[in-house]
């Protein structure tokens, strides 16, 4: 639509979300569970979301609705209490809510992450949730302890995507956005099958490419140049015809004059057939042929 301006998209810039050896519900992340998720993880394979609080609501418009998806993640070396530790970073795509949540509201700022162990047999670990909190690192890793006790009966246990799976202790996080270019919606497979069946499918649209004046007026002339020897040709053409309709009409107006000339010359009498006399020669006895 002429004068619609397109939304920018927010990326956030990789903030750390779990290190190495944190406590979590009873189990310590091991070194080997950062390394594979920052080697596995694929949004196309499975998308990890971003939830409040690990919780997960089948309603669209509901309060534990996503916020949001986890683009990418990274190991890097971090240095802990002097001790140097691996640490996993993610790259996040936030909703608006989640921009104003944590920028305006400054709720939210601690994150916590769910790894998948085993992720689909593949005995490697998995990223498969990244979890927004109010609940600072002391008192989450204390709560998720708390949880570990409680086995099957633990407030958190419902809140998993499976029941091995693991939640870190939370992060407390800064997380920066930055405005990135929104690609142009690619149509999906009907709407391309319906343009065709339609008839409606446009050429995509090429990049604009840089002028060059003196190949413009290049091209100008030469087309110019093309138009003038197509009207000369074309003049030619009519000029010819002209010449061959003038000799056709000329050849009739002497053949009109012709047959007028006849006409004038041939005799204006009429001679009338001369009377049959019969064998007795009387003239009463003729007859009129």
């Amino acid at each position: 639509m002429a004068g619609k301006t397109d939304k920018k998209k927010l990326r956030s810039k990789f903030f750390r979300v779990a290190v190495e050896g944190a406590t979590t519900d009873g189990r310590v992340i091991e070194r080997q569970h950062i390394t594979d998720m920052a080697a596995s993880y694929d949004p196309q394979l499975y998308g990890a979301r971003i939830w409040v609080e690990h919780m997960r609501s089948l309603m669209p418009d509901g309060p534990f609705k996503a916020f949001g998806d986890v683009l990418a993640v990274k190991a890097e070396e971090v240095e802990v209490g002097g001790v140097k530790k691996l640490a996993l970073f993610a790259q996040i795509e936030p909703t608006d809510a989640l921009v104003a949540m944590v920028n305006n509201d400054k709720q939210k700022l601690y994150t916590s992450i769910e790894i998948a162990p085993k992720f689909a047999d593949t005995g490697k670990a998995y990223l498969q949730g990244l979890a927004v909190t109010d609940t600072p690192a002391s008192l989450g890793t204390e709560m998720l302890a708390f949880a570990a006790q409680q086995g099957d009966k633990s407030p958190l246990a419902a809140r998993k995507q499976a029941p091995e799976n693991l939640f870190t202790a939370m992060e407390e996080t800064e997380i920066a956005f930055d405005e990135v270019d929104q690609p142009a919606a690619r149509p999906s497979k009907m709407e391309v099958l319906l343009s065709k069946l339609c008839g409606l499918t446009k050429p995509e649209p090429k990049p604009a490419q840089k002028e060059d004046p003196a190949a413009d007026f290049g091209n100008f002339a030469d087309q110019l140049l093309a138009t003038f020897t197509a009207q000369e040709e074309r003049i030619e053409q009519l000029s010819a015809k002209n010449d061959e309709l003038t000799a056709k009409v000329k050849a009739l107006g002497d053949q009109v004059a012709g047959f007028r000339k006849t006409l004038d010359e041939t005799p204006q009498t009429f001679n009338k057939r001369p009377p049959i006399s019969g064998s007795g020669g009387n003239v009463g006895d003729a007859t009129d042929c």
